[in-house]
């Protein structure tokens, strides 16, 4: 039997200049991948297109996501997102001056 193991999506590696974005894998486990991201100041970010879906769930700070139809939604804290699988996206803003932590579970 595994023991438990616990951590906080506050605590991980800080993106290293605006525009960037730090990923982080929490967790993989039975076709299932979990990850942290942080971004800083994003702005009209890489389009991404992945050929599973993505459960998305905003933990801190504030973004928008875009579309390849060109409609954006924006996120607060708390707000989440199924991207099915080959739904292309993107960032298209996150928050200046604070970072924007996302929790996103890769599904198989």
């Amino acid at each position: 039997m595994s023991a438990p193991r616990f951590g906080s999506l506050h605590d991980g590696p800080a993106p290293d200049a605006p525009g960037a974005e730090t990923f982080t894998e929490l967790l993989r486990t039975g076709g299932v991948r979990v990850e942290r991201i942080a971004s800083r100041a994003v702005r009209d970010g890489d389009w991404y297109e992945q050929a599973w879906a993505e459960f998305v769930l905003l933990a801190a700070g504030a973004a928008r996501l875009a579309f390849a139809d060109g409609t954006e939604h924006a996120l607060a804290p708390g707000d989440w997102v199924h991207l099915p699988a080959f739904c292309r996206h993107r960032v298209a803003w996150t928050e200046p001056g604070v970072e924007t932590i996302w929790l996103a579970v890769h599904l198989p």
